[in-house]
């Protein structure tokens, strides 16, 4: 029989995808609370990430809601469903990275870009800066 966090997070993806019938929350409990992991359909994982990873951090606060009404503290992981053979994980992988380590990859990602591709309008690293100061005071300067 599910738990009511069970069924809590399964209402809520269930609502959001194509094929409800394909979800399955998993639960398991060690020291650093509960987690429960999440799979659907592999058509449907980037409903339930969301853009950004909004949905499922959505999901994450409602279930930190319900953590503190229950007094335990949950986490959800998402993860990739090709992995799973007649209704069971078996070496599930993580779908998503966490929070942070998509901030460092987006910000590596852009720094491998801005050191490939020539700055816009040819200016140089120096004179971009310079521009940006100049910018960032003129904001200072307004009344807000």
């Amino acid at each position: 029989m599910a738990t009511i966090d069970q069924q809590f997070v399964e209402y809520i993806v269930k609502t959001l995808v194509n094929n409800p019938d394909k979800v399955v929350v998993e639960r398991e409990i060690d020291e650093r609370g509960v987690l429960l992991s999440l799979s659907v359909d592999p058509e449907d994982v980037g409903r339930v990430i969301g853009k950004r990873g909004a949905t499922a951090q959505s999901i994450r606060t409602l279930l930190r809601v319900l953590g503190t009404k229950n007094g335990a503290r949950y986490n959800l992981k998402v993860v990739n469903t090709d992995d799973i053979e007649g209704g069971e994980m078996r070496g599930a992988r993580p779908a998503t990275e966490t929070r942070g380590e998509a901030d460092a990859v987006e910000e590596l990602r852009s720094q491998e870009q801005d050191s490939e591709a020539p700055m816009d309008g040819g200016e140089s690293e120096g004179e971009l800066a310079e521009k940006t100061r100049a910018e960032l005071a003129d904001l200072d300067d307004l009344d807000i």
